[in-house]
């Protein structure tokens, strides 16, 4: 696996590039199932979730990406799995909560596109079914700012989201992903002041 190699690697340019600065990273349980869900204003998203976490994270991708030679192979190789975008896809939900079960992190980004307007848009219920079906701890994270050089950009990861009072109404999984898109907007609230 190339995950440790790219992650000092972009570690590296991502510091020359970016001025990164993360907030809550003791948020994330050093050990046990944890799903990080993000909003997502780039393609930058991904490697800069990657990089600022302590933990490896396991990310969807949607299934395209893997078709293109270079990015498909670095994919493969980071720890990424496909995922068929515009319909439930079985194959990937089973993998996602085979990592889960087997203790690794899975970052995901709810809203399954990239927000031009910065704004957060409302999620896909994969994030909610993930929450539903595993005993993962949630961490919402926010990023914040524009990945232009030498600008501020934060990375900001929330207190692990509690469910209990809401598992008690049994909840869809598109009301557990809204709850979690609160505080990912919550976080971005917050910080953007």
């Amino acid at each position: 696996m190339l995950y440790p190699l790219g992650k000092f690697l972009v570690s590296v340019l991502f510091k020359l590039l970016f001025k990164i600065k993360v907030i809550g990273k003791e948020n994330i349980p050093k050990d046990g199932p944890v799903i990080i869900c993000s909003n997502h204003i780039s393609n930058y998203d991904p490697p800069t979730v990657g990089i600022t976490s302590p933990r490896t994270i396991h990310f969807m991708a949607k299934e395209e990406l893997f078709e293109k030679k270079g990015i498909g192979f670095i994919l493969r190789n980071v720890n990424a799995f496909p995922v068929k975008r515009g319909m439930r896809d079985r194959n990937a939900l089973r993998k996602g909560l085979k990592l889960l079960e087997e203790g690794n992190v899975l970052g995901l980004f709810p809203e399954g596109t990239r927000s031009k307007t910065g704004q957060v848009k409302k999620g896909l219920a994969g994030a909610g079914f993930f929450a539903m079906r595993s005993n993962a701890t949630v961490i919402p994270c926010a990023i914040i700012g524009k990945y232009e050089r030498s600008k501020p950009l934060t990375v900001i990861y929330g207190k692990p989201i509690q469910f209990e009072s809401l598992k008690k109404d049994k909840p869809s999984a598109q009301e557990v992903t809204d709850e979690i898109m609160e505080n990912i907007k919550r976080l971005l609230d917050e910080y953007r002041k």
